[in-house]
Protein backbone atom coordinates (compact mmCIF):
# COMPACT_ATOMS: atom_id res chain seq x y z
CA UNK A 1 0.00 0.00 0.00
CA UNK A 2 1.12 3.29 -0.63
CA UNK A 3 1.73 5.80 1.82
CA UNK A 4 -1.46 8.47 2.74
CA UNK A 5 -1.44 11.46 1.23
CA UNK A 6 -2.12 13.27 4.54
CA UNK A 7 -0.33 11.76 7.55
CA UNK A 8 -3.48 10.04 8.82
CA UNK A 9 -2.46 6.81 11.03
CA UNK A 10 -4.98 4.33 10.49
CA UNK A 11 -6.56 3.47 13.14
CA UNK A 12 -9.81 0.72 14.30
CA UNK A 13 -12.93 2.20 13.99
CA UNK A 14 -14.44 3.01 17.75
CA UNK A 15 -17.84 3.34 17.90
CA UNK A 16 -20.28 2.91 21.56
CA UNK A 17 -22.30 -0.64 22.17
CA UNK A 18 -24.40 -2.02 24.92
CA UNK A 19 -22.61 0.30 27.57
CA UNK A 20 -19.29 0.42 26.06
CA UNK A 21 -16.50 1.30 23.58
CA UNK A 22 -16.23 -0.77 20.86
CA UNK A 23 -13.03 -1.06 18.75
CA UNK A 24 -12.84 -2.64 15.43
CA UNK A 25 -10.25 -3.68 13.09
CA UNK A 26 -9.48 -6.62 10.31
CA UNK A 27 -12.28 -6.08 8.36
CA UNK A 28 -12.74 -5.17 4.96
CA UNK A 29 -14.22 -0.99 5.12
CA UNK A 30 -17.23 -2.56 3.66
CA UNK A 31 -18.38 -5.22 6.40
CA UNK A 32 -21.63 -4.04 6.99
CA UNK A 33 -23.23 -3.20 10.43
CA UNK A 34 -25.40 -5.83 9.70
CA UNK A 35 -22.63 -8.86 9.47
CA UNK A 36 -20.87 -7.58 12.31
CA UNK A 37 -23.75 -7.74 15.10
CA UNK A 38 -24.49 -11.06 13.92
CA UNK A 39 -21.17 -12.60 13.13
CA UNK A 40 -18.99 -10.83 15.33
CA UNK A 41 -20.50 -9.72 17.87
CA UNK A 42 -22.94 -12.54 17.92
CA UNK A 43 -25.83 -10.57 18.84
CA UNK A 44 -28.42 -12.02 16.73
CA UNK A 45 -31.90 -10.13 17.31
CA UNK A 46 -31.31 -7.76 14.46
CA UNK A 47 -32.30 -9.66 10.99
CA UNK A 48 -31.32 -9.66 7.43
CA UNK A 49 -34.44 -10.03 5.28
CA UNK A 50 -33.29 -8.20 2.25
CA UNK A 51 -30.73 -7.15 2.34
CA UNK A 52 -31.31 -4.11 0.28
CA UNK A 53 -32.71 -1.60 2.78
CA UNK A 54 -36.56 -2.85 1.80
CA UNK A 55 -37.99 -4.73 4.24
CA UNK A 56 -37.02 -3.43 7.75
CA UNK A 57 -35.96 -6.29 9.41
CA UNK A 58 -32.39 -4.93 9.85
CA UNK A 59 -33.57 -1.74 10.99
CA UNK A 60 -31.35 -0.26 14.47
CA UNK A 61 -30.89 3.22 16.00
CA UNK A 62 -28.03 5.30 15.18
CA UNK A 63 -27.08 7.70 17.73
CA UNK A 64 -25.00 10.86 17.22
CA UNK A 65 -23.55 14.24 18.99
CA UNK A 66 -24.59 17.28 17.02
CA UNK A 67 -22.82 19.92 15.57
CA UNK A 68 -24.80 21.65 18.50
CA UNK A 69 -23.57 19.40 20.52
CA UNK A 70 -26.59 17.70 21.04
CA UNK A 71 -28.05 14.24 21.14
CA UNK A 72 -29.82 13.13 18.05
CA UNK A 73 -30.70 9.75 17.27
CA UNK A 74 -32.39 7.75 14.13
CA UNK A 75 -33.29 4.82 12.68
CA UNK A 76 -31.19 2.80 9.51
CA UNK A 77 -30.95 -0.27 7.86
CA UNK A 78 -28.03 -1.76 8.85
CA UNK A 79 -27.76 -4.54 5.87
CA UNK A 80 -26.20 -1.57 4.08
CA UNK A 81 -24.43 0.47 6.35
CA UNK A 82 -20.80 -0.11 6.36
CA UNK A 83 -19.23 -0.51 9.85
CA UNK A 84 -16.37 2.35 9.46
CA UNK A 85 -19.37 4.82 8.98
CA UNK A 86 -20.40 4.19 12.69
CA UNK A 87 -17.13 5.63 14.37
CA UNK A 88 -17.76 8.50 16.78
CA UNK A 89 -21.61 7.10 16.84
CA UNK A 90 -23.35 4.58 19.46
CA UNK A 91 -24.93 1.90 18.06
CA UNK A 92 -28.73 0.81 19.55
CA UNK A 93 -30.59 -2.50 18.48
CA UNK A 94 -33.53 -4.54 19.72
CA UNK A 95 -30.92 -5.73 22.03
CA UNK A 96 -31.19 -2.60 23.98
CA UNK A 97 -34.80 -2.06 24.17
CA UNK A 98 -35.75 -3.91 27.37
CA UNK A 99 -34.47 -2.97 30.80
CA UNK A 100 -33.29 -5.68 32.04
CA UNK A 101 -36.12 -8.60 32.38
CA UNK A 102 -38.89 -5.85 31.82
CA UNK A 103 -40.40 -4.79 28.27
CA UNK A 104 -40.18 -2.01 26.91
CA UNK A 105 -43.58 -0.45 26.56
CA UNK A 106 -43.60 -0.77 22.52
CA UNK A 107 -42.32 -3.87 23.28
CA UNK A 108 -45.17 -5.25 25.65
CA UNK A 109 -47.54 -3.46 23.35
CA UNK A 110 -46.64 -5.60 21.14
CA UNK A 111 -47.52 -8.55 23.11
CA UNK A 112 -51.12 -7.34 24.14
CA UNK A 113 -51.83 -6.35 20.42
CA UNK A 114 -51.05 -9.59 19.05
CA UNK A 115 -48.37 -7.56 16.76
CA UNK A 116 -46.21 -10.83 16.19
CA UNK A 117 -46.35 -13.75 14.53
CA UNK A 118 -43.81 -15.57 12.81
CA UNK A 119 -41.52 -12.65 14.50
CA UNK A 120 -38.67 -12.28 11.99
CA UNK A 121 -40.16 -8.78 11.09
CA UNK A 122 -40.60 -7.93 14.63
CA UNK A 123 -37.16 -6.75 16.20
CA UNK A 124 -37.23 -4.33 12.96
CA UNK A 125 -40.81 -2.59 13.56
CA UNK A 126 -39.95 -2.92 17.58
CA UNK A 127 -36.64 0.01 16.79
CA UNK A 128 -39.10 2.00 14.37
CA UNK A 129 -41.84 2.03 17.21
CA UNK A 130 -38.92 2.67 19.64
CA UNK A 131 -37.50 5.38 17.33
CA UNK A 132 -40.87 6.70 17.40
CA UNK A 133 -41.73 6.35 21.08
CA UNK A 134 -38.31 8.43 21.93
CA UNK A 135 -39.05 11.14 19.59
CA UNK A 136 -42.76 11.77 20.36
CA UNK A 137 -44.56 12.35 23.64
CA UNK A 138 -48.22 11.56 22.39
CA UNK A 139 -49.10 9.42 20.26
CA UNK A 140 -48.64 9.98 16.69
CA UNK A 141 -52.14 10.16 14.19
CA UNK A 142 -52.51 6.62 12.77
CA UNK A 143 -51.88 7.86 9.18
CA UNK A 144 -48.54 9.36 10.23
CA UNK A 145 -47.87 6.36 12.40
CA UNK A 146 -48.12 4.12 9.51
CA UNK A 147 -45.78 6.86 7.59
CA UNK A 148 -42.99 6.35 10.31
CA UNK A 149 -43.04 2.08 9.87
CA UNK A 150 -43.34 2.46 5.46
CA UNK A 151 -39.58 0.64 5.91
CA UNK A 152 -40.78 -1.72 7.68
CA UNK A 153 -42.40 -5.17 5.52
CA UNK A 154 -44.95 -8.10 7.41
CA UNK A 155 -45.95 -10.88 5.61
CA UNK A 156 -47.99 -12.88 8.18
CA UNK A 157 -49.29 -10.99 10.90
CA UNK A 158 -50.36 -7.33 9.04
CA UNK A 159 -50.33 -4.52 10.08
CA UNK A 160 -52.95 -3.51 11.98
CA UNK A 161 -52.13 -5.09 15.17
CA UNK A 162 -48.81 -3.51 14.52
CA UNK A 163 -50.64 -0.01 14.35
CA UNK A 164 -52.63 -0.86 17.75
CA UNK A 165 -49.37 -1.24 19.14
CA UNK A 166 -47.75 1.97 17.89
CA UNK A 167 -50.82 3.69 19.60
CA UNK A 168 -51.15 1.57 22.71
CA UNK A 169 -47.40 1.87 23.59
CA UNK A 170 -48.16 5.34 24.89
CA UNK A 171 -49.92 4.25 27.10
CA UNK A 172 -47.75 2.78 29.46
CA UNK A 173 -45.93 5.48 32.04
CA UNK A 174 -43.06 6.80 29.90
CA UNK A 175 -40.16 5.01 30.03
CA UNK A 176 -37.18 6.77 28.40
CA UNK A 177 -33.70 5.36 28.47
CA UNK A 178 -30.67 6.97 29.99
CA UNK A 179 -28.04 7.66 27.46
CA UNK A 180 -26.16 9.68 29.80
CA UNK A 181 -22.81 7.26 29.74
CA UNK A 182 -23.02 6.86 25.74
CA UNK A 183 -23.28 10.54 25.48
CA UNK A 184 -20.45 11.30 27.59
CA UNK A 185 -18.42 8.73 25.48
CA UNK A 186 -19.23 10.30 22.10
CA UNK A 187 -18.44 14.13 23.81
CA UNK A 188 -14.89 12.71 25.36
CA UNK A 189 -14.40 11.41 21.73
CA UNK A 190 -15.38 14.97 20.50
CA UNK A 191 -11.89 16.05 19.35
CA UNK A 192 -11.26 12.88 17.40
CA UNK A 193 -14.22 13.31 15.65
CA UNK A 194 -13.48 16.33 14.23
CA UNK A 195 -9.95 15.13 13.03
CA UNK A 196 -10.19 12.76 9.73
CA UNK A 197 -9.94 9.40 10.27
CA UNK A 198 -8.45 6.76 8.13
CA UNK A 199 -9.46 2.74 8.29
CA UNK A 200 -7.28 0.33 6.28
CA UNK A 201 -8.77 -3.40 5.71
CA UNK A 202 -6.84 -6.63 4.86
CA UNK A 203 -5.31 -7.46 2.20
CA UNK A 204 -6.15 -10.52 1.07
CA UNK A 205 -9.38 -8.86 -0.61
CA UNK A 206 -9.46 -6.36 -2.78
CA UNK A 207 -7.07 -7.75 -5.37
CA UNK A 208 -4.73 -8.24 -2.39
CA UNK A 209 -4.25 -4.85 -1.66
CA UNK A 210 -5.46 -2.78 1.32
CA UNK A 211 -8.60 -1.37 1.17
CA UNK A 212 -8.60 2.43 2.36
CA UNK A 213 -11.39 4.22 4.02
CA UNK A 214 -10.88 7.58 4.76
CA UNK A 215 -13.31 10.38 6.65
CA UNK A 216 -12.27 13.60 6.22
CA UNK A 217 -14.18 16.62 8.59
CA UNK A 218 -13.66 19.56 6.11
CA UNK A 219 -14.67 20.69 2.69
CA UNK A 220 -10.49 21.38 2.21
CA UNK A 221 -9.96 18.22 3.39
CA UNK A 222 -12.55 16.51 1.39
CA UNK A 223 -10.99 18.59 -2.16
CA UNK A 224 -7.72 17.14 -1.01
CA UNK A 225 -8.53 13.61 -0.95
CA UNK A 226 -10.52 13.86 -3.63
CA UNK A 227 -7.92 15.23 -5.76
CA UNK A 228 -4.88 12.86 -4.43
CA UNK A 229 -7.59 9.88 -5.25
CA UNK A 230 -9.42 10.92 -8.18
CA UNK A 231 -11.14 7.34 -8.63
CA UNK A 232 -11.96 6.19 -5.53
CA UNK A 233 -15.70 5.26 -4.56
CA UNK A 234 -17.12 8.50 -2.93
CA UNK A 235 -19.51 7.33 0.01
CA UNK A 236 -22.31 9.35 1.90
CA UNK A 237 -25.61 7.57 2.69
CA UNK A 238 -24.86 4.18 1.22
CA UNK A 239 -28.53 3.63 0.64
CA UNK A 240 -27.24 3.05 -3.30
CA UNK A 241 -23.40 2.20 -3.26
CA UNK A 242 -24.41 -0.34 0.04
CA UNK A 243 -26.11 -2.65 -2.58
CA UNK A 244 -23.22 -2.28 -5.15
CA UNK A 245 -21.55 -4.77 -2.84
CA UNK A 246 -24.95 -7.07 -0.78
CA UNK A 247 -25.97 -7.59 -4.67
CA UNK A 248 -23.73 -7.06 -7.33
CA UNK A 249 -20.42 -7.96 -5.26
CA UNK A 250 -18.95 -5.55 -6.51
CA UNK A 251 -15.11 -4.18 -5.17
CA UNK A 252 -15.77 -0.65 -4.34
CA UNK A 253 -11.59 0.38 -4.17
CA UNK A 254 -10.69 2.87 -1.75
CA UNK A 255 -13.57 5.08 -0.38
CA UNK A 256 -13.64 8.41 0.63
CA UNK A 257 -16.74 8.96 3.15
CA UNK A 258 -18.35 12.42 3.72
CA UNK A 259 -20.50 11.63 5.86
CA UNK A 260 -18.02 13.47 9.04
CA UNK A 261 -18.07 17.06 6.75
CA UNK A 262 -20.75 18.73 8.46
CA UNK A 263 -20.38 21.28 6.12
CA UNK A 264 -21.95 19.49 3.72
CA UNK A 265 -25.25 19.10 5.80
CA UNK A 266 -25.68 23.01 6.01
CA UNK A 267 -28.26 24.47 4.66
CA UNK A 268 -28.33 28.40 3.81
CA UNK A 269 -31.23 30.31 3.11
CA UNK A 270 -31.26 33.69 1.61
CA UNK A 271 -34.25 35.80 0.18
CA UNK A 272 -33.40 35.04 -3.17
CA UNK A 273 -32.11 31.00 -3.37
CA UNK A 274 -31.49 27.95 -0.75
CA UNK A 275 -28.43 26.16 -0.76
CA UNK A 276 -28.46 22.68 0.43
CA UNK A 277 -25.71 21.00 1.07
CA UNK A 278 -24.97 17.93 -0.57
CA UNK A 279 -24.37 15.70 2.81
CA UNK A 280 -27.78 16.94 4.00
CA UNK A 281 -29.95 14.02 4.47
CA UNK A 282 -32.73 13.43 2.36
CA UNK A 283 -35.02 13.61 5.33
CA UNK A 284 -34.22 16.70 6.23
CA UNK A 285 -33.90 18.03 2.72
CA UNK A 286 -37.41 17.42 1.73
CA UNK A 287 -38.75 19.29 5.12
CA UNK A 288 -36.45 22.26 3.67
CA UNK A 289 -37.76 21.42 0.38
CA UNK A 290 -41.73 21.63 1.50
CA UNK A 291 -40.97 24.67 3.06
CA UNK A 292 -40.31 26.32 0.29
CA UNK A 293 -43.36 24.48 -1.62
CA UNK A 294 -46.25 22.54 0.50
CA UNK A 295 -47.40 20.45 -1.84
CA UNK A 296 -44.32 18.48 -1.88
CA UNK A 297 -45.29 16.83 1.41
CA UNK A 298 -46.69 13.64 -0.50
CA UNK A 299 -43.68 12.83 -2.63
CA UNK A 300 -41.61 13.24 0.59
CA UNK A 301 -43.01 10.73 2.63
CA UNK A 302 -43.37 8.67 -0.13
CA UNK A 303 -39.43 8.87 -1.03
CA UNK A 304 -38.26 5.64 0.45
CA UNK A 305 -38.63 4.90 4.17
CA UNK A 306 -37.60 6.47 7.13
CA UNK A 307 -34.34 4.54 7.50
CA UNK A 308 -33.50 4.80 3.85
CA UNK A 309 -34.34 8.73 4.27
CA UNK A 310 -32.48 9.20 7.21
CA UNK A 311 -29.23 7.91 5.89
CA UNK A 312 -29.19 8.78 2.51
CA UNK A 313 -28.32 12.36 0.94
CA UNK A 314 -30.00 14.20 -1.45
CA UNK A 315 -27.02 15.41 -3.32
CA UNK A 316 -26.03 11.38 -3.68
CA UNK A 317 -30.02 11.22 -4.77
CA UNK A 318 -29.13 13.47 -7.39
CA UNK A 319 -25.32 12.59 -8.37
CA UNK A 320 -26.00 9.14 -8.95
CA UNK A 321 -28.31 10.24 -11.54
CA UNK A 322 -30.94 7.19 -11.84
CA UNK A 323 -33.30 7.87 -14.09
CA UNK A 324 -36.27 6.63 -11.68
CA UNK A 325 -34.97 8.69 -8.98
CA UNK A 326 -37.57 11.40 -7.44
CA UNK A 327 -35.35 13.85 -5.90
CA UNK A 328 -33.84 14.95 -9.84
CA UNK A 329 -37.41 16.07 -11.53
CA UNK A 330 -38.32 17.95 -8.50
CA UNK A 331 -35.49 19.93 -8.23
CA UNK A 332 -35.53 20.01 -12.03
CA UNK A 333 -39.26 21.54 -11.71
CA UNK A 334 -37.77 23.83 -8.72
CA UNK A 335 -35.19 25.39 -11.12
CA UNK A 336 -32.37 24.09 -9.44
CA UNK A 337 -28.67 24.55 -10.01
CA UNK A 338 -25.74 22.36 -8.62
CA UNK A 339 -22.38 23.95 -7.29
CA UNK A 340 -19.16 21.57 -8.27
CA UNK A 341 -15.71 21.64 -7.09
CA UNK A 342 -12.19 20.55 -7.93
CA UNK A 343 -9.75 21.54 -5.82
CA UNK A 344 -10.18 25.10 -4.38
CA UNK A 345 -12.49 26.00 -7.58
CA UNK A 346 -15.99 25.88 -7.65
CA UNK A 347 -18.31 25.80 -10.88
CA UNK A 348 -22.20 26.80 -11.18
CA UNK A 349 -24.04 24.45 -13.53
CA UNK A 350 -27.69 23.91 -14.20
CA UNK A 351 -28.92 20.84 -13.17
CA UNK A 352 -30.64 20.46 -17.04
CA UNK A 353 -26.81 20.18 -18.07
CA UNK A 354 -25.79 18.24 -15.92
CA UNK A 355 -26.99 14.92 -17.15
CA UNK A 356 -24.93 13.68 -20.38
CA UNK A 357 -26.87 10.25 -20.84
CA UNK A 358 -28.19 7.10 -18.43
CA UNK A 359 -25.88 7.06 -15.53
CA UNK A 360 -23.56 9.28 -17.05
CA UNK A 361 -22.83 13.31 -15.82
CA UNK A 362 -20.07 16.40 -16.80
CA UNK A 363 -18.56 15.57 -13.31
CA UNK A 364 -14.77 15.51 -14.53
CA UNK A 365 -12.42 13.06 -12.61
CA UNK A 366 -11.65 14.25 -9.24
CA UNK A 367 -14.82 16.57 -9.55
CA UNK A 368 -17.43 16.45 -6.74
CA UNK A 369 -20.81 17.61 -5.84
CA UNK A 370 -20.57 20.54 -3.27
CA UNK A 371 -24.20 21.46 -3.30
CA UNK A 372 -27.64 21.84 -4.77
CA UNK A 373 -29.14 25.69 -4.82
CA UNK A 374 -32.97 26.10 -5.49
CA UNK A 375 -34.56 29.43 -6.24
CA UNK A 376 -36.83 30.96 -3.96
CA UNK A 377 -40.33 31.71 -5.82
CA UNK A 378 -40.47 35.90 -6.58
CA UNK A 379 -43.81 36.35 -4.75
CA UNK A 380 -44.43 39.38 -7.36
CA UNK A 381 -45.08 36.47 -10.19
CA UNK A 382 -47.72 33.71 -9.61
CA UNK A 383 -46.59 30.19 -9.80
CA UNK A 384 -48.00 27.02 -9.58
CA UNK A 385 -46.15 23.47 -8.20
CA UNK A 386 -46.70 19.83 -8.40
CA UNK A 387 -45.06 16.87 -8.03
CA UNK A 388 -46.70 13.09 -8.39
CA UNK A 389 -44.92 9.82 -7.74
CA UNK A 390 -46.79 6.86 -9.60
CA UNK A 391 -45.29 3.33 -8.69
CA UNK A 392 -46.81 -0.51 -7.97
CA UNK A 393 -46.66 0.13 -4.43
CA UNK A 394 -47.54 3.18 -2.47
CA UNK A 395 -44.46 3.30 0.36
CA UNK A 396 -41.22 2.38 0.17
CA UNK A 397 -40.81 1.87 -3.85
CA UNK A 398 -39.29 2.85 -6.91
CA UNK A 399 -41.47 4.98 -9.30
CA UNK A 400 -42.64 3.94 -12.69
CA UNK A 401 -42.97 7.51 -13.58
CA UNK A 402 -42.37 10.78 -11.27
CA UNK A 403 -43.65 14.06 -12.42
CA UNK A 404 -42.86 17.51 -11.46
CA UNK A 405 -44.11 20.62 -12.48
CA UNK A 406 -44.09 24.64 -12.31
CA UNK A 407 -45.87 27.16 -14.39
CA UNK A 408 -45.33 30.50 -13.98
CA UNK A 409 -47.88 33.01 -15.26
CA UNK A 410 -47.86 36.82 -16.09
CA UNK A 411 -51.47 37.79 -15.70
CA UNK A 412 -53.94 35.06 -17.26
CA UNK A 413 -50.86 33.73 -19.42
CA UNK A 414 -47.84 31.00 -18.88
CA UNK A 415 -44.83 32.59 -19.13
CA UNK A 416 -42.78 30.04 -17.84
CA UNK A 417 -43.16 26.28 -17.53
CA UNK A 418 -41.05 23.47 -16.24
CA UNK A 419 -42.10 19.79 -16.80
CA UNK A 420 -40.00 17.66 -15.01
CA UNK A 421 -39.68 14.08 -15.53
CA UNK A 422 -38.42 10.46 -14.18
CA UNK A 423 -38.94 7.35 -15.44
CA UNK A 424 -39.86 8.21 -19.04
CA UNK A 425 -35.87 8.48 -20.66
CA UNK A 426 -32.31 7.62 -19.51
CA UNK A 427 -31.94 10.92 -17.31
CA UNK A 428 -34.56 12.59 -15.43
CA UNK A 429 -35.59 15.10 -17.92
CA UNK A 430 -37.88 17.95 -18.89
CA UNK A 431 -40.33 17.88 -21.85
CA UNK A 432 -39.08 20.70 -24.51
CA UNK A 433 -42.30 20.47 -26.73
CA UNK A 434 -45.10 19.84 -24.12
CA UNK A 435 -43.28 23.10 -22.25
CA UNK A 436 -43.15 25.01 -25.62
CA UNK A 437 -47.08 23.91 -26.34
CA UNK A 438 -48.06 26.35 -22.79
CA UNK A 439 -45.78 29.33 -23.25
CA UNK A 440 -48.61 32.46 -24.20
CA UNK A 441 -51.03 30.52 -23.55
CA UNK A 442 -54.20 30.72 -20.65
CA UNK A 443 -54.11 27.35 -18.47
CA UNK A 444 -57.18 25.81 -20.13
CA UNK A 445 -58.11 22.49 -20.97
CA UNK A 446 -57.68 23.34 -24.51
CA UNK A 447 -53.61 24.38 -23.65
CA UNK A 448 -53.23 20.99 -21.74
CA UNK A 449 -54.80 18.91 -24.28
CA UNK A 450 -52.23 20.96 -26.22
CA UNK A 451 -49.40 20.07 -23.98
CA UNK A 452 -50.46 16.29 -23.31
CA UNK A 453 -50.04 16.06 -27.52
CA UNK A 454 -47.25 17.22 -27.20
CA UNK A 455 -45.55 14.85 -24.43
CA UNK A 456 -46.02 12.28 -26.98
CA UNK A 457 -43.38 13.18 -28.94
CA UNK A 458 -40.55 14.01 -25.83
CA UNK A 459 -40.04 10.47 -25.01
CA UNK A 460 -40.09 7.42 -26.19
CA UNK A 461 -39.74 5.13 -23.03
CA UNK A 462 -38.32 1.98 -22.55
CA UNK A 463 -40.62 -1.21 -21.37
CA UNK A 464 -39.09 -2.84 -18.15
CA UNK A 465 -40.57 -4.86 -15.06
CA UNK A 466 -41.86 -1.63 -13.48
CA UNK A 467 -44.17 -0.71 -16.35
CA UNK A 468 -44.88 -0.67 -20.40
CA UNK A 469 -43.83 2.45 -22.43
CA UNK A 470 -47.12 2.94 -23.10
CA UNK A 471 -48.14 2.77 -19.84
CA UNK A 472 -45.78 5.34 -18.74
CA UNK A 473 -46.77 7.84 -21.40
CA UNK A 474 -50.52 7.31 -20.66
CA UNK A 475 -49.69 8.35 -16.94
CA UNK A 476 -47.37 11.00 -18.01
CA UNK A 477 -50.70 12.62 -19.79
CA UNK A 478 -52.73 12.01 -17.06
CA UNK A 479 -50.60 12.93 -14.35
CA UNK A 480 -50.66 16.81 -16.60
CA UNK A 481 -54.76 16.26 -16.30
CA UNK A 482 -54.24 16.07 -12.95
CA UNK A 483 -52.08 19.13 -12.57
CA UNK A 484 -54.59 21.06 -13.89
CA UNK A 485 -57.48 19.79 -12.60
CA UNK A 486 -55.64 20.87 -9.22
CA UNK A 487 -54.24 24.19 -10.75
CA UNK A 488 -57.11 25.47 -12.87
CA UNK A 489 -59.06 28.88 -12.69
CA UNK A 490 -61.81 28.97 -11.58
CA UNK A 491 -62.48 25.48 -9.27
CA UNK A 492 -59.21 23.77 -8.58
CA UNK A 493 -59.95 20.25 -6.99
CA UNK A 494 -58.40 19.70 -3.64
CA UNK A 495 -56.02 16.66 -3.68
CA UNK A 496 -58.53 14.34 -2.17
CA UNK A 497 -60.34 14.91 -4.62
CA UNK A 498 -58.19 13.32 -7.41
CA UNK A 499 -56.73 10.37 -5.50
CA UNK A 500 -58.37 7.55 -3.50
CA UNK A 501 -56.02 7.69 -0.97
CA UNK A 502 -56.59 10.07 2.25
CA UNK A 503 -55.14 13.56 2.55
CA UNK A 504 -51.21 13.68 3.97
CA UNK A 505 -51.84 14.39 7.65
CA UNK A 506 -50.40 17.80 9.05
CA UNK A 507 -46.78 17.40 11.33
CA UNK A 508 -47.44 13.38 9.25
CA UNK A 509 -43.54 13.53 8.90
CA UNK A 510 -41.72 10.49 10.82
Amino acid sequence: MSESPLPIPPRPVRFHYQGREQQVSGQPPTTTVLQWLRDHAHCTGTKEGCAEGDCGACTVVVGEINAQGQWTQKTVNSCIQFLPTLDGKALLTVEDVAQGHQLHPCQQAMVDCHGSQCGFCTPGFVMSLWHVYQTHEQPLPRPALADALAGNLCRCTGYRPILDAGEKMFEAPRVLPDHQDTIAALKSWSQQANQPFMYVGPSQVHGGQAQRFVSPTTLDELAYWREQWPHARLLAGGTDVGLWVTKQFKDLGDIIYLGQVRALTDIHRSATQWEIGAGVSLETAWQALVELEPHLKEIWLRFASPPVRHAGTLGGNVANGSPIGDGAPVLLALNASLVLRKGAKTREVPLTAFYLDYMKNLLEPGEWLQSIRVPVPDPTQPEVRRAYKISKRRDSDISAVCGAFTLRFDGDTISEARLAWGGLAATAKRSAQAEAALLGRAWSEGTLRLAQAALQQDFTPLTDLRASDRYRLRVATNLLERFWLETRLPNPLQAEQVQVWPPVVTGAQP
